[in-house]
């Protein structure tokens, strides 16, 4: 069952706002699966043999339970969802982790994009959506033929309104609904349908 909907969901959020743990424990429980798939696709592949998704979770979770009363706190009619909410936490843990082990790169003022619309940056989510769609190309010159799809799919996305991009990697690789990715972009729900 989606946390977001649902009687059994709203009694778990009431039960949470209300400070019981174990209701708040099986709220983020729902939740670590979908985080599990941002963090596939948005990791660093130089991070890959250094960070473990687990602990970005665990360190996501730690941060959400310390600013859970943020959470119930909204005033935004109808509030966040509790998955996006966790989303950008885990996005901004990750991005904590990028600018740690990766150093100065990561800290370039002219790399920085608003947390509302992304948590990277255009070239970002392109080179991880090549990354994807050529991770399963083969053939008798797999080298070859996975560096020329990168390539061309470099070239094809690069064409592509970056809105576009986001939207195709949080609707197929984040697994967002449609209104969930325009919700995290800032279009409409039709718009984010069209991927």
């Amino acid at each position: 069952m989606n946390a977001e909907g649902g009687p059994e969901a709203a009694l778990l959020l009431d039960r949470a706002s209300g400070g019981d743990a174990d209701a708040w424990g099986a709220l983020l429980a729902q939740h670590q699966n979908r985080l599990q798939s941002l963090l596939a696709f948005r990791l660093d592949p130089r991070l890959r043999g250094r960070v473990d998704a687990a602990d970005v979770i665990q360190e996501a979770f730690i941060v959400a339970t310390a600013r859970r009363a943020d959470f119930f706190a909204q005033s935004a009619q109808p509030p966040q969802p509790l998955f996006l909410w966790l989303r950008w936490i885990a996005a901004n843990t990750l991005l904590e982790l990028h600018r740690h082990h990766l150093g100065a790169r990561m800290r370039d003022a002219a790399r920085e994009v608003s947390s509302q619309r992304r948590a990277r940056g255009d070239d970002d989510t392109r080179e991880a959506l090549v990354a994807q769609l050529s991770a399963g190309v083969t053939g008798p010159a797999t080298a070859a033929g996975r560096a020329e799809a990168k390539t061309r799919l470099s070239e094809a996305l690069a064409q592509r309104d970056p809105t576009d991009c986001e939207v195709l990697a949080l609707r197929h690789f984040e697994q967002l609904t449609n209104a969930e990715a325009a919700q995290v972009i800032g279009i409409h729900e039709r718009a984010a349908a069209n991927f």
